[in-house]
């Protein structure tokens, strides 16, 4: 998938076309999911007053259970702590492919939400132009970066939170061969991917690390694939940064251990705790951790800094395990106390800057 920069011609064009094919399909027909989005799209302009927030997710969807979802959280809990009602106060638009952009940015600048957030690396072209023809708005981007004066920039160090991932899976894997499975090819999941690779081999320069990007965030067919693929050639952790895509390396891994429950099957979830997608039944689940990005923290924390006039714009906040931005989910036992004990001695080390972790796989 490749970033595509629209003009104000086509978000109208793509806005007409949404419209006219909404008229010749009955609301009735349609599923619960898609009606939502026409009603956010059609949603009410914010005049009351307080300062509104809104986001436009990737083509993950608000319901990733991962990057998109942790988003929604932190705009969802800002909208809490201010008594504020969705579609007023707060909301979010869905986007289906990176042709709906520029169309969903521009929809919110025009219900006059205060802070508009824009959700991954993909979304850096549009946000790029529509910062530059709304110079008067306030605008975030996660995991890009735009230089505009009305658009705060929001990274992390993911590579510092996937060296503690690689090490916790290189210490659990027993075949002494891990796998990454990728999203697309960028440089947010190449930083996912060095952490990974560099943590791991910390701890056992003898693993053997089987990586492929499926080129996409919202296939859980690809990850199934390629999880299969992984395990069936001896891996038996797989760490995930694909999104949505993901959930099929939690779909192939459970299918696995209902097989085989003495099967060493694991998988390391990604920016959400993702403990819930490895659950089989009250006693078994293949979710070893997950890598957490403070993505929903970070809203909260911007949207309140631009609600108190102290909006940093034109500004890029990194965040990374010195700052609490990246760490690991609470394992709930499934990884025991001396490998605890490794993984927290490096994280030490990384947090006090003694461990420089890479942004790209070394070759």
């Amino acid at each position: 998938m490749k970033k595509r920069k629209f003009g104000l011609v086509l978000s109208s064009v793509l806005a007409a076309s949404a419209i006219l094919g909404a008229c010749g399909t009955k609301d009735e027909d349609k599923p619960a999911k898609e009606k939502e989005n026409e009603n956010a799209s059609s949603g009410e302009s914010n005049k009351e007053g307080a300062f509104s927030v809104a986001m436009v997710t990737d083509v993950g969807g608000v319901d990733d259970k991962s990057f998109n979802q942790s988003a929604w959280e932190g705009v969802q809990a800002y909208g809490k702590e201010h008594n504020l009602e969705k579609s007023k106060g707060f909301d979010y638009l869905q986007s289906k492919s990176d042709a709906d952009y520029d169309a969903n940015l521009n929809a919110l600048v025009r219900r006059d939400f205060n802070l508009i957030f824009g959700i991954g690396y993909m979304m850096e072209d549009a946000m790029a132009a529509i910062a530059e023809e709304n110079p008067d708005n306030k605008f975030a981007i996660i995991d890009a970066t735009v230089e505009a004066d009305n658009v705060v920039s929001v990274l992390f160090k993911e590579q510092e939170g996937a060296f503690l991932a690689g090490v916790a899976a290189a210490k659990m894997s027993k075949t002494g061969t891990i796998g990454f499975v990728g999203g697309v090819d960028i440089p947010v999941i190449n930083r996912f991917e060095a952490g990974f690779v560099e943590g791991a081999k910390a701890v056992n320069p003898k693993i053997e690390i089987k990586s492929k990007y499926t080129g996409a965030f919202d296939k859980a067919d690809l990850g199934k694939i390629t999880a299969n693929s992984m395990y069936s050639a001896g891996a038996d952790v797989i760490f995930h940064a694909a999104g949505a895509t993901g959930n099929g390396v939690f779909s192939e891994a459970k299918e696995r251990k209902k097989k085989d429950p003495n099967a060493n099957v694991w998988v390391i979830g990604v920016d959400a705790d993702q403990y819930e997608e490895g659950k089989i039944d009250d006693k078994t689940n293949v979710t070893l951790t997950s890598m957490l990005k403070g993505v929903n923290t970070a809203v909260v924390d911007i949207s309140n800094k631009a609600k108190n006039g102290e909006f940093p714009g034109g500004k890029k906040l990194v965040y990374g395990l010195a700052e609490d931005g990246v760490k690991l989910a609470d394992s709930r036992g499934a990884i025991p106390e001396d490998v605890q004990k490794v993984i927290d001695e490096y994280k030490e080390k990384i947090a006090n800057g003694e461990i420089k972790v890479p942004e790209k796989v070394k070759k």
